[in-house]
């Protein structure tokens, strides 16, 4: 069978451009397709080959039977949907590799080291991995390091998620009451969408499972891990899922029951958005005292450094780092009312960055969402509207010089407030494309409008249906329209009641000017004369 991954969006679909970028991402990394393919060749003789395609498409070539053949696709075919809905694909090499921890706080936190090398030593010897499954101190946890150990150190997984926050940074146990206290009803089960019963842990129970991204370069193969668990009795029940392995850990055993997730890396890097900050932190091999993050947060424009997060995990404080939907409010849930963690606001919504040849990546704002809801109702005061949708914008570029112009006011201000605000500008026309991929460039201030009440400058508002709405016009194809919201500097503002359209620039030691039109005073607008003094921040698509 052969056959090419496509889309299967409208051509001038944003699902296809999304699609169609992720997929030259993957043109250049086929060997993450590697386990999948050892996986296949083992368990059914199938051979896969995975190329590029003339077209720079995905050329798959199954050789098995038609049963699995049929099977093999419909995995591809999956795939398929997560590169659609993947803003940017996660490369292998995208997060920060782990570090120590800074000399100034290091010292506080030497446990964490201790149990870091538990996971990551490849020195341990066969009598620690016993003590930790079978000592005198042998522990629930301990069990879980030494799975985790043959994961990390003799498969070369990267070790993710609930079990580095929770046991190896926070050292939290957490056990259910009442009737679920006994550990052999703690797993239930539950069909997937398969028709698979597929074990569920109690989420009372923390640390709760291990999550493993198997290497794209180190062999895997499921018998021999089971085999390693077989040689130090170690019980293990396996279900298989499209994207992953489940495997169930210690049903029956007095410590309690755990369970793992092993993750291939075709999929690993549709797993672009992360929830939580506290959830960022990953363990490699031999890195035996380091923490590494998943997703780069500790630069602009997020700057959420790791010693932030472990100190936030010692708190049980968290930050949300995506827009809210139904999964993520499941996690929020059980985080906050079963585990008794707290939020720290405000919310920081993560994007990485798009690859080097594309300049923005937008990733879609869910309507369930808290940010969704507050715009729709500050965007009523538009006659009619109808939201289309809202999109978060990933610029590397105009980020950087945001964040430079920040300083750079911060510098004048000698440390003061920089007056930074959420305003909304309408735009129509090539304005749209321009503000999203440049910025507001001010060598096009006024370039589709008649000058300005304040001259040559950016004009931004509080109210989305005075000004801003007015700017905008109705597109030829489909009558929508574009506002943006953006972060906007304001700085030291220059309060004005009288129109000047001569303006250049803000006056002398000021960043921006409030504009109030003569006898109304709720007809205002905020004026920046400087390239760089504001961010496009969401894109907002609607009629009107």
């Amino acid at each position: 069978m052969v056959f090419s991954l496509s889309s299967h969006a409208p051509p001038n679909s944003e699902a296809h451009e999304t699609f169609q970028r992720n997929t030259q991402g993957i043109l250049k990394m086929l060997h993450i397709f590697n386990p999948m393919k050892w996986r296949w060749e083992n368990e059914a003789q199938v051979k896969i080959n995975v190329e590029q395609s003339p077209t720079d498409q995905l050329k798959i070539t199954v050789s098995g039977r038609n049963s699995n053949n049929r099977l093999v696709r419909e995995e591809f075919l999956e795939l398929s949907v997560w590169l659609r809905n993947c803003v940017v694909i996660r490369t292998p090499n995208s997060g920060l590799p782990p570090r120590l921890l800074i000399p100034q706080v290091r010292h506080r936190y030497l446990d964490i080291e201790e149990r870091i090398s538990h996971v990551t030593d490849s020195k341990r010897t066969t009598i620690d991995l016993w003590n930790g499954l079978e000592g005198p101190k042998a522990t629930r946890e301990t069990r879980m390091e030494v799975v985790a150990w043959f994961a990390v150190c003799q498969f070369g997984c990267k070790l993710e998620g609930g079990f580095v926050r929770d046991w190896i940074v926070g050292h939290y146990i957490q056990r259910p009451e009442g009737q679920h206290a006994d550990p052999s009803t703690w797993i239930s089960r539950t069909p997937n969408a398969a028709g698979v019963q597929v074990p569920i842990l109690n989420n009372a129970v923390t640390p709760a499972d291990l999550d493993c991204h198997l290497s794209a370069f180190k062999y895997f193969d499921i018998d021999k891990f089971l085999d390693a668990m077989h040689k130090y009795q170690i019980e293990c029940e396996v279900t298989r899922e499209q994207w992953r392995y489940i495997l169930l850990f210690d049903e029956h055993a007095k410590t309690g029951p755990f369970m793992m997730d092993l993750i291939e890396p075709h999929v690993a890097l549709t797993h672009d958005r992360v929830d939580f900050d506290v959830n960022n932190l990953s363990l490699e091999k031999d890195y035996t005292k380091e923490l590494g993050m998943r997703v780069d947060i500790e630069n602009v424009p997020y700057s959420i450094e790791l010693e932030t997060i472990v100190d936030r995990i010692r708190r049980k404080e968290l930050k949300i780092l995506r827009p809210s939907d139904d999964l993520l409010e499941q996690r929020l849930n059980k985080m906050v009312n079963v585990r008794h963690w707290s939020v720290k606001n405000p919310s920081v919504y993560v994007i990485p960055k798009p690859p080097n040849k594309y300049l923005v990546a937008l990733a879609p704002i869910p309507p369930s969402s808290d940010l969704y809801k507050d715009l729709v109702k500050r965007l009523q005061v538009i006659p009619n509207i109808q939201i289309i949708k809202m999109e978060i914008i990933r610029n590397p570029g105009t980020e950087d010089l945001y964040f430079g112009m920040k300083k750079l006011i911060q510098k004048q201000l000698k440390g003061g407030n920089v007056n930074e605000k959420e305003l909304f500008h309408g735009t129509t026309g090539k304005g749209i494309d321009g503000i999203r991929d440049y910025g507001y460039d001010n060598r096009y201030y006024g370039a589709n409008t008649a000058k300005g009440d304040w001259g040559h400058g950016t004009y931004f508002s509080t109210n989305p249906g005075s000004h801003s709405h007015l700017h905008t016009a109705p597109n030829d194809q489909d009558q929508s329209r574009v506002l943006y919201y953006n972060k906007v500097l304001l700085g030291r503002i220059y309060e004005m009641n009288k129109l000047d359209r001569e303006l250049q620039s803000a006056p002398v030691n000021f960043h921006s000017v409030h504009g109030t039109h003569p006898g109304r005073p709720d007809d205002d607008e905020y004026v920046i004369y400087w390239y760089g003094q504001a961010l496009p921040y969401i894109k907002i698509i609607y009629k009107a």
